[in-house]
């Protein structure tokens, strides 16, 4: 008799952990695992601020971490640069490779001539920022980051001097929820879960403020459509009005501001008509949301960093964080602005980082601008040697930096070596000497912050990695040791390190970490709500910033600082539009996209299908293009080729291209960074990712 054997399932457990990609919400995850790999993936219900709802495409994570694509073996390159050909070596064989290259660089030109290069792939604190040990042990070039927050938290810290604020969740207890210039629905779902919260607990109307109708504006009840870079000259007609409507809180800005006085004068010219003319927003319009915002106390304005990555990014954050200090919002649970918490955590990263040996000073090389140092701009080299050696961890430049016809040269030199530690063969991967196989977030230790909360989260190894995946840490310490670089974080494991960081931080133990999961630290109401003051010697909120005194670590101060306005306005160095680029062109990130992670599964390739260019019916017309034509879209910068896709849900002369799509997915392989500029914006760099003249035609 035949006998039927089911084939055994290997049990499920659940495994905690965080969310490591570049992301505020850093969610608290709870991971199927079964057989040695990582299956469905949750949010955890148990923190609050998580609140069990995570993204679609982290929710699909098994998907990446399983693809049959993975990097899990050392390459070394064969064929020219950028060809793709690469051929099995050992790890070390590899690792032997590097350290020579690294060796011959310092000997010709010193070790600045060694740029080790690394960002938000991972936003654990060990995997992370680990690179940065290498760096001071040798005197290689430090790494100025800047492609991303520079702007928003200038401009916020301009007001504040802290960059911290109410507490998120408190969200779903506001009476108006203003969402600006970010599209949380795609960027980060957990602002929609507490402000939808808001509205069937308590009523509360939900703005948002975009330059197109994104996912995130299609769920507001007052919608609120601007052309981009124009967010200051809105924040300037809504306090206008507050101003003249009697909404302003004089007891609290005579309390709790610099000059209300001044403001007040200086925004008398700018009124909802002033203001019309430069956003496209119709006086009526601004009128009411001026209106809703003065008659509601409870008013939350949750600003994201979309509206802050332009020219003008700064300007417009600070004239946006005015608006609370007007109504006097701050001083209500439920009211108040909230950008960041990055500024509540302190974390003492001397190990991590070896903060304890940087000796000599070397050169800080500005992130944003590898373009510009690659093919040798002597400003953007602050006067010293070239760069000639690189070791990249968590990022992707040839895919995500600016200036990319720059970037593409750069990194064909034939006297520049570089190695790429990566999880897939990105196009950065393809431009490397070297390429290393990396492990994933389930795969080692680590901790993690969120910025767009309060919580402290434990990343523990929950699988083991395949084929031969290393740890950063595991390629920083081995390199380390060949090239005799010393400090007691080379010998540490990244569980070590971890416990370090949090008894030097006085946040207990790892052991005790990892029974809680999470630590929530959001600072009492009185100090979020800075009602013991602002984080300046007389406790008063900047009206009048200083510019050239904002409290921001950077090597130096960058862009036209020296012209930014002393009032909240709007400053008029973005790029307009002009008869030979008469379209405004916004790069927004894409739904199942983040950065340039998730472009390798197949489920976040099906949701987005192909590179796109959002443009009105009527200017398509005048220009005439159809839907599904391609078409050239060119800068002063270079050109991309982009397929049509009709959308009314923008202004006239406005187009959107979400991104960020590889390269190799366009029509003749250039991507949507080929259109962006690198140069810096005011006052502490950054890039203007979303401030790009183009004209239009078809290819």
């Amino acid at each position: 008799m035949n006998q039927h054997i089911s084939p055994t399932i290997p049990p499920v457990r659940t495994g905690y952990s965080a969310c490591p990609h570049d992301c505020p919400s850093t969610c608290a995850l709870e991971i199927d695992i079964s057989g040695g790999r990582i299956g469905r993936v949750r949010g955890s219900s148990a923190n609050t601020f998580t609140a069990g709802v995570i993204c679609a495409k982290v929710a699909r994570y098994a998907e990446r971490a399983n693809h049959p694509d993975r990097l899990t073996q050392p390459l070394r390159r064969v064929g020219p640069k950028g060809e793709g050909a690469f051929a099995p070596i050992s790890w070390d064989e590899a690792l032997d490779e590097i350290a020579e290259a690294f060796r011959k660089a310092e000997r010709a030109h010193g070790p600045e001539a060694i740029w080790p290069y690394y960002y938000a792939g991972t936003m654990g604190l060990v995997m992370r920022d680990g690179i940065n040990r290498l760096t001071h042990a040798k005197g290689y070039s430090r790494f100025f980051s800047s492609i991303c927050v520079n702007p928003a938290w200038s401009g916020l810290l301009a007001g504040t001097g802290r960059l911290a604020g109410p507490d998120p969740r408190e969200m779903a207890k506001a009476d108006l929820v203003v969402i600006w210039g970010t599209n949380p629905v795609a960027t980060q779902i957990n602002v929609m879960t507490h402000a939808i919260r808001a509205r069937k607990e308590r009523g509360a109307k939900i703005v948002v403020v975009d330059v197109y109708r994104s996912p995130t504006m299609e769920q507001a009840d007052i919608p609120v459509l601007i052309r981009p870079g124009t967010d200051g000259a809105l924040a300037c007609a809504i306090m206008h009005v507050l101003f003249r409507d009697g909404f302003a809180d004089r007891a609290y800005l005579a309390a709790f501001a610099d000059d209300a006085a001044g403001l007040e004068a200086h925004l008398r010219t700018r009124d909802p008509e002033w203001a019309a003319h430069i956003t496209g927003m119709p006086v009526a319009e601004i009128e009411a949301l001026a209106q809703a915002i003065g008659r509601t106390p409870k008013t939350f304005i949750r600003a994201g960093y979309g509206f802050t990555r332009s020219r003008n990014g700064a300007v417009a954050m600070h004239a946006v964080s005015c608006i609370p200090t007007v109504t006097g919002a701050w001083q209500h649970e439920g009211g108040g602005l909230f950008h960041s918490n990055s500024a509540i955590y302190r974390w003492n990263k001397q190990m991590v980082e070896g903060r304890d040996i940087r000796g000599v000073t070397s050169r800080e090389l500005d992130q944003s601008r590898i373009g510009d140092i690659l093919t040798g701009d002597a400003e953007a080299l602050v006067g010293g040697p070239p760069v000639t050696a690189m070791l990249i961890q968590n990022t992707n430049p040839v895919s995500v930096a600016p200036d990319q016809e720059k970037v593409r040269r750069g990194f064909a030199r034939e006297d520049l070596f570089v190695a790429v530690h990566e999880q897939f063969m990105t196009e950065t991967a393809r431009m490397a000497d070297i390429v290393l196989p990396a492990t994933m977030f389930t795969e080692h230790d680590d901790l993690y912050q969120g910025g767009g909360n309060q919580y402290v989260i434990l990343g523990p190894k929950l699988v083991e990695p395949p084929g031969e995946c290393r740890t950063n840490h595991e390629v920083i310490c081995a390199l380390a040791e060949r090239l005799g670089a010393e400090h007691q974080g080379f010998r540490m494991s990244p569980r070590e390190h971890i416990d370090w960081m949090l008894q030097a931080t006085d946040r207990g133990t790892v052991e005790e970490l990892e029974e809680k999961r999470f630590l929530d630290i959001q600072p009492d109401f009185e100090t979020a709500h800075y009602l013991k003051g602002f984080s300046w010697p007389d406790g008063k909120f900047r009206l009048k910033p200083n510019w050239a005194k904002v409290p921001y670590a950077a090597p130096a101060k960058f862009g036209p600082y020296e012209t930014m306005p002393q009032w909240p306005d709007h400053w008029a160095v973005i790029e307009e539009a002009t008869e030979d680029f008469p379209f405004r062109l916004v790069t927004s990130p894409a739904r199942s996209f983040l950065n340039s992670s998730f472009t390798e599964t197949p489920g976040s390739i099906a949701r987005e299908k192909r590179p796109e260019l959002m443009i009105h019916p009527e200017d398509a017309a005048a220009h005439g293009l159809g839907e599904g034509d391609l078409a050239r879209v060119t800068s002063e910068r270079g050109a991309v080729l982009l397929h049509v896709r009709l959308f009314d849900g923008l202004r006239r002369g406005v187009v959107v291209a979400e991104s960020i799509w590889p390269n190799r997915s366009h029509q003749g392989g250039r991507g949507i960074n080929s259109l962006t500029g690198s140069d810096p914006v005011a006052p502490v760099g950054g890039a203007a990712l979303h401030d790009n003249r183009v004209r239009i035609e078809r290819a």
